[in-house]
C-alpha cells in the first residue's frame, strides 16, 4: 500500500534540477531535496550558494544530509515497478507495478496490492440458479440486463433515424422529379409560347412584306406601259419634225416646177402614219383592297397561330390536373349526387316530395341548389373541368369557406365567390360585382377552371375549343378555396342534365 501511494505522487520524488527520481537524495538547511551530484555540480559552477526552489541564500556552503526517508522510498518502488521482461500487473492504471501472480480462471495478472482484494473476493455458487436478490451478482446481472436494454434503444433509434432519412430521401426525390416535370413543362409551354410569337412575327413580316410587293408590281407595271408610251411618242414626235423640216424647205424654193415635183414625191399631203392618241391613257394601279386583303390574310395567320398560343396555354394548366369530388354534407336537399360524387343535377318534381329529411349541418346550403368540392386548396395551383353539355343554366367556380350558406347568396367575388354563368341557354355571364356579359363565338360543352393561389388568379377555358373565357386577376386569397358547383333549376326538365366533373384529358 505504501508503493501504491507512493507511486500516486510520484513527481513529488522528483529532483527539481535532473527532474528525475532522486539519486542519493540530500537536504540543504532550507529544507528542499536534490540529487547529491545536482546541487554540487550546480554549486561548483556559481559564486552564489542558492536553492533553485526558494532562493535562500547561503554565506558559506552548506553541509549536505542523506535524506534517508527519500532514499527508502525511492529503492522501494524501484522493487515494485515492473521493468522490461516483466509482467505487469492489469489492474493498475497509473504505473503498472510489477505483476506477482496471474490467475488462470480470470487470466489477468496482480500486483501485490491488488491480488489480496482477488484472492479475498467470494462468490455463491447459487447466484447462477437462485434469485439471490441481495447479492452482488443478481445486481451486475441486473445491471447487465439494464445496459442490453439501454444497447437494444440505441439499435432501434439508429434504424428510426436511417429510415427517417431513407424517408426524407425519398420525399426529396420525389419532390425533385416533380419539380423537374413541372419546371420541364414550363419550360416547354414557354418554348412553345417563344416559338408562337415568333411564328407571329414571321406572319406579320411576311405580310407587310407580301403587301409592299404587290404595291411595287403594280408600281412596276404603270411604270413599264408608261414607258412604252412615251417612247412610241417619241418616235412619232421624231417623224414629225422630219416632216416639218422638209416641208419649211420646200415652202422656201423659188423653182416653182422643182416645187410641184418634190411636193408629189413626198406626197406632204398624206401625214405620216401616227396613232389616234386621243384615247390612250396610262392605267392606274388601283390599291383599293389591297391593305384589306393583305390584313384579311394576315388575320387569318395570326389566328391559326393564337389558337396554337390557347392550345400551348390550355395545355400548361391542365398540368395542375386535380382530383375533385363533391361533398354530400354541402349540397342543397334539392340536389342529387352520384355515387362516385362526380355528377350533380336538380330533383324533378317527384323527387323532391319523396326527398329524404337531410339535418341543416353549417356546412349545408339552405336556400340555394349548390354544393361544394369536398378537397380545399390554400396554396399553389389546381385545375379541373366541368361537363356542361346539353345544360341550359349553371354557375360553377371557386368559394373561399367563410362563405355565407344560409339564405339567398351572392355570387361576387366581395363574398366570396369567382365564378361563371349560364342563363337562358345562350347567355354567359362572369360573376364580377355586377355581372360582366360574356361574347363567347361558341357554347363550351366542357369548361376548365384553373386557380393560382399566390398569384390570385382564377381563369376559366372552352376545353374543346382551346379557348380562353374570362380571368378574375388581382385576387387577395386568404382562406381555404372549395370547387364551387350549383346546376340550377330542373326547369320540368329543360335543365335536367347534370354537373359532370370530367377526368382531365391533357391533348
Amino acid at each position: 500500500m505504501a508503493a501504491a501511494n507512493y507511486l500516486q505522487s510520484e513527481d513529488q520524488f522528483l529532483c527539481s534540477i535532473c527532474l528525475d527520481v532522486f539519486t542519493d537524495p540530500v537536504t540543504i538547511p532550507c529544507g528542499h531535496n536534490f540529487c547529491k551530484n545536482c546541487i554540487t555540480e550546480h554549486w561548483n559552477t556559481n559564486d552564489q550558494y542558492l536553492c533553485l526552489m526558494c532562493k535562500e541564500g547561503f554565506t558559506t556552503r552548506p553541509d549536505l544530509r542523506v535524506n534517508t526517508f527519500i532514499s527508502e522510498m525511492v529503492a522501494h518502488s524501484e522493487q515494485q515497478v515492473s521493468k522490461p521482461g516483466e509482467v505487469p500487473c492489469d489492474v493498475c492504471t497509473g504505473t503498472k507495478l510489477k505483476a506477482l501472480k496471474s490467475c488462470l480462471m480470470c487470466l489477468v495478472s496482480y500486483c501485490e496490492t491488488h491480488l489480496e482484494h482477488h484472492l479475498t473476493t467470494c462468490v455463491c455458487m447459487l447466484c447462477n440458479v437462485l434469485d439471490h436478490k441481495m447479492h452482488d451478482v443478481v445486481k451486475l446481472g441486473k445491471t447487465e440486463a439494464e445496459i442490453q436494454q439501454m444497447i437494444q434503444k440505441r439499435r432501434l433509434k439508429i434504424q428510426e433515424i436511417k429510415h427517417s432519412v431513407d424517408l426524407s430521401e425519398e420525399d426529396g426525390d420525389r419532390e425533385i422529379a416533380e419539380g423537374v416535370q413541372v419546371f420541364t413543362s414550363l419550360k416547354e409551354s414557354i418554348a412553345e409560347g417563344v416559338q408562337v410569337f415568333t411564328s407571329l412575327k414571321e406572319s406579320v413580316e411576311r405580310g407587310l412584306n407580301g403587301l409592299i410587293n404587290t404595291i411595287k408590281e403594280k408600281q412596276n407595271t404603270t411604270e413599264k406601259q408608261a414607258e412604252a408610251f412615251i417612247k412610241e411618242l417619241e418616235q412619232e414626235i421624231s417623224e414629225l419634225m422630219k416632216r416639218s423640216t422638209e416641208v419649211r424647205y420646200l415652202s422656201r424654193a423659188e423653182d416653182h416646177l422643182h416645187l410641184l415635183q418634190s411636193v408629189q414625191s413626198l406626197n406632204i399631203q398624206q401625214p405620216p402614219p401616227t396613232k389616234d392618241w386621243t384615247e390612250v391613257s396610262v392605267r392606274q394601279s388601283s390599291y383599293e383592297g389591297t391593305v384589306v386583303k393583305a390584313v384579311v390574310q394576315l388575320e387569318e395567320t395570326l389566328s391559326k397561330e393564337m389558337k396554337k398560343l390557347l392550345e400551348a396555354e390550355l395545355k400548361r394548366v391542365q398540368q395542375y390536373a386535380v382530383d375533385v369530388t363533391l361533398d354530400p354534407d354541402t349540397a342543397h336537399p334539392n340536389l342529387i349526387l352520384s355515387h362516385d360524387r362526380k355528377q350533380v343535377n336538380d330533383r324533378d318534381l317527384l323527387s323532391m316530395l319523396l326527398r329524404k329529411n337531410l339535418p341543416d349541418n353549417p356546412e349545408r346550403f339552405s336556400d340555394c341548389a349548390c354544393v361544394l368540392g369536398k378537397q380545399s386548396f390554400s396554396s399553389g395551383r389546381f385545375y379541373f373541368e366541368v361537363q356542361v353539355k346539353e345544360k341550359t343554366e349553371w354557375d360553377f367556380g371557386v368559394a373561399r369557406e367563410s362563405i355565407n350558406r344560409k339564405g339567398v347568396l351572392a355570387l361576387s367575388p366581395q363574398y366570396g365567390y369567382w365564378t361563371i354563368w349560364l342563363r337562358n341557354g345562350n347567355e354567359y355571364y362572369a360573376a364580377a360585382g355586377p355581372p360582366v356579359c360574356l361574347s363567347l363565338k361558341s357554347q363550351p360543352q366542357k369548361v376548365g377552371v384553373f386557380v393560382d393561389y399566390e398569384e390570385g388568379l382564377v381563369s376559366f377555358y372552352d376545353v374543346d375549343a382551346a379557348t380562353h373565357i374570362c380571368s378574375y386577376t388581382g385576387c387577395s386569397f386568404t382562406e381555404k378555396l372549395f370547387p364551387y358547383f350549383s346546376p340550377c333549376d330542373n326547369d320540368d326538365g329543360k335543365n335536367s342534365a347534370p354537373l359532370i366533373i370530367s377526368p382531365v384529358r391533357v391533348n
